[in-house]
This record gives C-alpha cells, structure tokens and sequence, in this order.
C-alpha cells in the first residue's frame, strides 16, 4: 500500500508566498516522477508542476517563474514553493506519484494525495 500525504496549504493574500510538502511512503519499489496537480471550482484538475527521477521538471505556463519544484535526495519527497500568488492561483493542490509498490514491481500507477487548500484572497 502506498501513501501520499500533502501539507502546507493555507490562505495567503496576493503577493504572497506559501511552501507545499508531500511525502511517498508505503510499499513503495520506485518513484518514477512526482508532481503537483491543482482543481478550481467548476474546473478541470490541470498540471502545475512535475519532476521525474532524473531530475526533469516541467511546468504549467501559469505558473512558470513563479514556482518552484523540488525533491529530497531519496525522491520521495517533493516540495512546491509557491511565490508571487495570485487569485486564479486559489484551488485544492494535489500531488501525485507515479511509481510502482512491491505487489506489483513492473506496473506504473498514479498514487494521489488527498489534496490540500490554497487559498489567495485579500
């Protein structure tokens, strides 16, 4: 069984700055990439930011020089440091890992978070 815990959500006013963590843990084999996911009211869950087990990071436009994506040296821990937020940045963050547990060693599967709240308002 594999885990996922989010932390670090709160609410910030425009401008600001917030830190979100997420760790890994369970029956994990490998750790493929991690990455943050983020759904609005009414919206579609759409990507914010990603890393791969070499060290690859991708982001969403939106967000590009703004946030920042990171991983502790043993990968399953993954940070995303949020700054200069804005309102449309408002939405439950989500992270997800992608990786294979002992049960299954050969077989890719997205682990998901429970999801934790950003809140920019004024």
């Amino acid at each position: 069984h594999v885990q996922v815990v989010e932390s670090g959500g709160g609410l910030v006013q425009p401008g600001g700055s917030l830190r979100l963590s997420c760790v890994a843990s369970g029956s994990i084999f490998t750790i493929y990439a991690m990455g943050w996911y983020r759904q609005a009211p009414g919206k579609q869950r759409e990507l914010v930011a990603s890393i791969t087990r070499g060290g690859s990071t991708n982001y969403a436009d939106s967000v590009k020089g703004r946030f920042t994506i990171s991983r502790d040296n043993a990968g399953n821990t993954v940070s995303l440091q949020m700054n200069s937020l804005k309102p449309e940045d408002t939405a439950v963050y989500y992270c997800l890992a992608d990786a294979s547990s002992y049960l299954y060693t050969d077989i890719r599967m997205d682990f998901w978070g429970q999801g934790t709240q950003v809140t920019v308002s004024s």
